[in-house]
């Protein structure tokens, strides 16, 4: 009997701090939606559309939601919850679904209200782009996990860190012209460079920099949130996906101060880099490669060097760890149907021209939905994965070595006995 009581009262206890929890939710919710609905009203002008719009804030590990509007889901005051479909991965991004496109958020949000806000107007110009007309373009840039592509991004960055740390328009201006020299330099390199980045920079970029404006940061708070956030991007594994994500928002921000409709006359063809030439009308030098020579030790050109050299040696053994997980030894290959994907975007490996090595994604598709823990390579067109061939097969479920694949009924995998690997068949 007394048993039994202490089970009930470990039930009644469990019962209360998870309805003490989801209240808790409700007003974080609540308040969440409210900071950011103020914040876009006060900057309607900025794309002269409201960014306010379907909101989905989603627990990663239960798959709760919590939304500011659905017709299908309960509403609890003024938030509405439910629970997300197993086949929608979760991410902070834009998706479609139940008839709308909406701004999905993952919890937890950040302590820092402007943090907050800054996140939800990136992932709500994501809602609002294709209503405003720029393409949703999520371009590789694997020059960026080269030695000169990294170092010459870096210092285009911490050029761009003192301009925005400049006292005067001279300043500013003198940093602003070794940054883009740096940056034009670079993409003097890297064939097609010069759009793959554009690409990144007119999707992520821009988006960045909405959330860098409604969040309503004070010059010296916006000063600080930026450069930390570009010293914070240093220590990133790679950069081929998130380096936009630095730009943009300062080539941005520093033109916002003189031209606030600036954003309103890009679009989607708009090559940038040309555009901030062009409105600043900065001078890039004929011998770039004399002059970026010069500038390197202004901008912590040894120390970058340094450290690119000594991560080239460690990434050339991990580039050939992978070469011959996914592309010289037997392995299984997936082609997408109607792909779906997140993925953390700051820890990805370029695998010269085979691809780029995803270590940790989540991917559902027609066939069913792929776990990946530890790595796959997508292949440069985003049109097949490869992965490990699998250790254990079920009737529906495959495992490899840190993969799970779920499939629906009308799919199998086969191995082909010439080569060894395996592929995705219908039944």
């Amino acid at each position: 009997m007394k048993r039994k009581l202490i089970a009930f009262s470990l039930f009644l206890l469990t019962q209360s701090i998870f309805s003490q929890n989801e209240q808790r939710m409700l007003e974080q919710a609540n308040v969440c939606f409210d900071e950011f609905k103020h914040a876009a009203e006060q900057h309607k002008s900025l794309w002269d559309i409201d960014l306010y719009g379907p909101l989905l804030l989603v627990d990663p590990e239960t798959r709760n939601i919590y939304a500011n509007e659905g017709d299908r889901f309960k509403k609890e005051g003024n938030i509405y919850t439910g629970i997300l479909p197993k086949n929608i991965n979760i991410a902070n991004t834009a998706i479609e679904w139940e008839g709308k496109r909406w701004a999905m958020i993952m919890l937890p949000l950040s302590d820092n209200v402007q943090n907050r806000i800054n996140l939800l107007g990136h992932e709500s110009f994501h809602r609002v782009q294709p209503t405003l007309g720029f393409k949703l373009n999520n371009t590789d840039n694997n020059h960026l996990d080269q030695k000169e592509g990294r170092v010459y991004l870096r210092l285009e960055l911490e050029a761009l860190k003192q301009a925005i740390q400049a006292n005067s328009i001279k300043e500013r201006n003198q940093h602003l012209t070794a940054a883009l020299s740096f940056r034009k330099y670079r993409q003097s390199l890297y064939n097609e460079s010069y759009t793959t980045e554009n690409n990144l920079e007119l999707n992520e970029g821009i988006a960045e920099f909405t959330g860098l404006i409604v969040s309503n940061r004070t010059k010296k708070e916006t000063v600080d949130y930026v450069s930390k956030g570009i010293d914070d991007f240093f220590k990133n594994s790679t950069y081929i996906r998130s380096f936009a994500y630095h730009t943009i928002p300062v080539y941005g921000y520093l033109l916002s101060q003189q031209d606030k409709e600036w954003n309103k006359k890009i679009n989607t063809t708009t090559n940038l880099t040309d555009y901030f030439i062009k409105v600043w009308n900065i001078q890039i030098p004929n011998n770039l490669e004399g002059t970026v020579n010069q500038l390197k030790s202004k901008y912590n050109g040894a120390f970058i060097i340094e450290q690119e050299v000594e991560r080239e040696n460690k990434v050339k053994k991990i580039i050939a760890a992978y070469k011959a997980q996914f592309v010289e030894n037997p392995h299984f290959e997936i082609k997408f149907e109607k792909m779906n994907i997140s993925f953390n975007p700051s820890n990805l490996v370029a695998l010269e021209d085979k691809g780029t090595v995803y270590p940790t994604m989540r991917i559902s598709d027609k066939w069913g939905i792929l776990t990946v823990e530890k790595g796959a390579l997508m292949s440069p067109n985003w049109d097949r994965l490869s992965i490990t061939n699998p250790t254990k097969v079920e009737e529906n479920k495959v495992f490899g070595d840190g993969w799970i694949l779920e499939l629906t009924e009308h799919y199998k995998i086969e191995q082909n006995k010439d080569d060894l690997n395996y592929r995705l068949v219908k039944k």
